[in-house]
């Protein structure tokens, strides 16, 4: 572990270390008269009444400041904000998304963390490979709860086959001592047809079942896969056909959790559903919809709110053209929504456009990897509108960029439409689509 940056950055107006004096360009030394590695340390260190910090001002000067904080945060940023580097991947995996981009992309997009302080505090997923056993019990006597791992497979030969890692077959036995020590986890399976499903996925399935409730729910997501795969491992994209053989196994193991557990626990993201041509389950299937995130629900989440935002539009008639971009997987929902909206008003318009993601090839269909490039080379001379809605997922951390570096203004100006980021949210649709706010 590399030395830790404790430099202050931002020091919040009003705060506890504020009053107490400190500065940007302070560095704190320790809290409490234990050193500290990183945010979880010091998150856990301040988490006291009251609160004694070494602290070597800008001049040099050392002092000791006593805050009393009322387990309050105390109001400082460092200059790094984990305080210690991020943790990169030491993996290997078969199925890497990002091992299949395209040379000469931005290059913070090749970075692949695999760091559990960033999978508390930001909810990204962790493999645990590269974790010792004295960051396994410093985690535990912090009490970091929940971590989301990616899991993939119980059985060791297969897990340290998928993620070309000897050490990738530990993952179980650190989940199984997470359990024991009250900690919780959300689980993600990237499934791979032929590798790691059928009885695989079964033994999966059950091994973490038997750490519930500390594992707190499971997803399984289709391996995605692009055009950039020369020298990679062979894999192949789900069918129609295997896709509604994986919804049927998961379902019925669903059901059997369902009797056991009192929870399905276990739940598929949309793409197989639609791969498959079966309907998406109702939004109380996903038992409030603990994998959100990870891209599993949002159909489910978006229509419940949609159907309830629709009741709240007045019919009164309007003079409104819109038009929206989304991916070809979620094309016929999307289009299904507008509709609806144009048979409840009158003089309400909307196109929508499915974007063919020519940018990764493949099988990309998700809209939150549509690329700016594709929609200005797809749309170019279409758009009779002055706004184009797109999902808030195309961009990336919520800068105006797309994950191809094209920006918003890019696209607006090569189309001369406005664009208007819309979120996974029924009622903002509506609204952003309306140009106005529904009323109660």
């Amino acid at each position: 572990m590399r030395k830790a940056d404790t430099k202050i950055k931002y020091i919040e107006p009003y705060s506890a270390a504020e009053e107490a004096g400190l500065e940007a360009g302070d560095i704190l030394v320790s809290i409490n008269g234990h050193d500290f590695h990183d945010i979880l340390e010091y998150r856990y260190l301040t988490a006291e009444y009251e609160v004694t910090l070494e602290v070597i001002k800008k001049d040099g000067i050392t002092e000791i400041i006593t805050i009393e904080n009322d387990y309050e945060d105390l109001g400082i940023e460092f200059s790094e904000g984990l305080i210690d580097a991020a943790q990169s991947c030491c993996n290997k995996c078969i199925f890497c998304f990002i091992d299949q981009l395209p040379k000469g992309m931005r290059e913070t997009v090749y970075f692949k963390d695999d760091d559990t302080r960033l999978s508390f505090l930001q909810g990204n997923y962790v493999t645990l490979t590269n974790m010792s056993d004295d960051e396994i019990d410093r985690l535990i006597k912090m009490r970091v709860s929940p971590i989301n791992i990616s899991v993939h497979a119980t059985e060791p030969k297969l897990r340290s086959t998928m993620l070309n890692n000897r050490f990738a077959g530990k993952c179980y036995e650190i989940m199984q001592r997470f359990a024991e020590n009250g900690i919780y986890m959300n689980c993600q399976i990237v499934l791979c047809p032929g590798i790691n499903d059928g009885e695989n996925l079964r033994k999966t399935l059950y091994d973490l079942g038997v750490l519930y409730p500390y594992v707190n729910s499971i997803s399984v997501v289709p391996v995605g896969l692009t055009r950039y795969r020369d020298g990679l491992y062979p894999l192949k994209s789900f069918t129609k056909e295997s896709s509604a053989e994986a919804v049927k196994f998961t379902e019925d193991i669903q059901n059997k959790f369902l009797e056991q557990y009192g929870t399905r626990l276990v739940y598929l993201s949309d793409e197989f559903y639609i791969a498959a041509d079966m309907p998406i389950p109702d939004s109380e299937c996903y038992e409030g919809f603990p994998q959100l995130e990870n891209g599993v629900g949002l159909i489910a989440s978006m229509r419940e709110e949609f159907n309830s935002a629709i009741k709240l539009l007045k019919s009164k008639p309007r003079s409104i053209h819109v038009s929206i971009a989304t991916g070809e997987i979620s094309y016929a929902f999307i289009s299904g929504l507008a509709e609806k909206i144009e048979h409840k008003c009158e003089g309400i318009e909307i196109d929508v456009y499915a974007i063919k993601n020519n940018f990764f090839g493949g099988g990309v269909s998700v809209s939150g990897l549509v690329c700016g490039c594709d929609i200005i080379e797809q749309l170019e001379g279409k758009i009779t509108t002055n706004k184009l809605l797109i999902p808030h997922s195309m961009l990336r951390d919520d800068d105006n960029i797309f994950l191809d570096d094209t920006t918003v203004r890019d696209v607006e100006k090569a189309l001369n439409v406005q664009i208007v980021p819309v979120l996974n949210d029924g009622y903002e649709f509506i609204e952003k689509i309306l140009e106005e706010e529904l009323e109660f």
